[in-house]
């Protein structure tokens, strides 16, 4: 699978603790930040979103603070339905009812053991489709 994966500076130290879990059975693209040097979310947000398009990527992998806003600045892309996850619960409704293909994880908040469960769980729940799907065609349509 292919997985982009950014953060801004609160969130790097558990990017980096997901890279080297996930880099054994996946091609991870790290768009930064990477260091804990002061970074703005919203860059790491479209860095994000221009590596998954450009490499066709299966998944996005958000990290900042609260997973607020890094969350909010990949939604407004096109194509972009990206679910601020905590739990293994919200992780699996945002993949089978709402076809997530990115996620952002509230690095303050969450274990990077309960990262890593969410994680696995985003990348490894298919979407359900039937009523979801015409739902989740209307999320783009305007």
């Amino acid at each position: 699978m292919k997985i982009v994966i950014g953060s801004d500076h609160a969130g790097f130290q558990l990017k980096e603790h997901l890279k080297k879990d996930l880099s054994t059975n996946n091609l991870i693209f790290d768009v930064g930040t990477f260091s804990e040097e002061r970074a703005d979310y919203p860059d790491y947000a479209h860095l994000a979103v221009e590596s998954y398009k450009k490499n066709n990527s299966d998944r996005i992998i958000l990290i900042c603070g609260s997973g607020n806003g890094i969350q909010m600045a990949a939604n407004k892309h096109k194509g972009v339905r990206c679910a601020l996850c905590w739990n293994v619960e919200i992780v699996k409704l945002a993949r089978q009812h709402n076809d997530a293909n990115a996620i952002s994880l509230p690095a303050r908040f969450i274990s990077d053991k309960e990262a890593l469960t969410i994680v696995n769980t985003f990348l490894n729940t298919s979407f359900e489709a039937g009523r979801h799907e015409l739902r989740t065609k209307k999320i783009n349509a305007k």
